[in-house]
């Protein structure tokens, strides 16, 4: 039980003479929703890859329900499901039979989740894989994966090609409904740009940059020490270099932005000091805290 789901030690992974990966440490306990940010080429895909023995780092260490999948890979990935980015299909299979094909290598298929899905996206199980969209393919991806019923989901930009309606609902009821049927047992690690939209599903998260951990933390213990402070003045505001402890300030007229982490009670006593006609103070989301993080 405490073994776990995902963990990485000083990973190291180059392509050719760049290193897209630079010692990298990671952990991922069951039952959580992990967060995985990073702009494009931060190397997120590529330490999906690594974890599913895809691509072969240069060192470090990778284990996945305790197991090296280079040595385990059969029972590694019997346990888990993968979406990635870009999916493809036998093209003279219809959409019934690949989630045939998908179910005949599980120990476990959810043929009610199955059609509830199939439902859900209004996919026809009889029409071909070659004649979907980008997004129905996703979502054709994403039926097999939660069908599959895995101790371990990876999502690598799972909703790419989802249209907001659909995105949102596959967000909120069918990721959460998957977690919620095996409290503390199911894992989900998902690589995403709309970290907005898995705001109340993430319960820790990495901001990756550059092949580096930037920030690993909680999610809500995150949102109490990010912070926006805002200072509004009768006359000119104090100016910026007065508040150099701040993560960032803005100086726009009688108005003063501050982002601050860990250290906001001190700065908030500082502003007091000077006497504003108004102080507001409230905390980031995730996809702030990011921005605030990578910049």
């Amino acid at each position: 039980m405490n073994t776990p789901v995902i963990d990485v030690q000083n990973l190291v992974h180059r392509y050719g003479r760049a290193e897209s990966l630079h010692g990298l440490n990671l952990s991922v306990e069951p039952g959580q929703c992990y967060g995985f940010f990073g702009r494009n080429g931060a190397g997120k895909t590529t330490t999906i890859k690594c974890l599913l023995n895809l691509l072969r780092p240069q060192a470090g260490s990778v284990r996945v329900f305790g197991l090296d999948p280079r040595r385990h890979e059969a029972e590694v990935k019997s346990r888990l499901a993968y979406v990635p980015d870009f999916v493809a299909f036998y093209p003279w299979m219809s959409v019934r039979e690949s989630l045939d094909y998908q179910a005949s290598f599980r120990s476990r298929w959810n043929r009610d989740i199955e059609e509830a899905l199939l439902k859900q996206f209004q996919l026809n199980p009889q029409a071909p894989t070659t004649g979907l969209s980008k997004g129905q393919r996703t979502q054709l991806a994403l039926i097999g994966a939660i069908a599959a019923e895995p101790d371990l989901l990876v999502l690598d930009e799972p909703t790419s090609g989802l249209d907001p309606l659909v995105r949102r609902e596959f967000i909120q009821t069918v990721i959460g409904a998957y977690q919620d049927a095996a409290p503390g047992q199911r894992t989900v690690f998902v690589s995403t740009h709309l970290i907005s939209e898995f705001e109340g599903l993430i319960d820790r998260f990495t901001v990756l940059d550059q092949g580096k951990a930037m920030l690993t933390a909680n999610a809500d213990e995150a949102r109490s020490k990010f912070r926006r402070l805002r200072a509004e003045f009768a006359g000119e505001a104090p100016a910026e270099a007065e508040f150099r402890d701040a993560r960032s300030v803005r100086r726009s007229g009688r108005t003063l932005e501050l982002i601050v982490n860990g250290n906001g009670d001190q700065l908030l006593e500082q502003l007091r000091a000077r006497q504003p006609a108004k102080l507001e103070t409230e905390s980031l989301t995730l996809e702030e805290i990011f921005l605030t993080t990578v910049r």
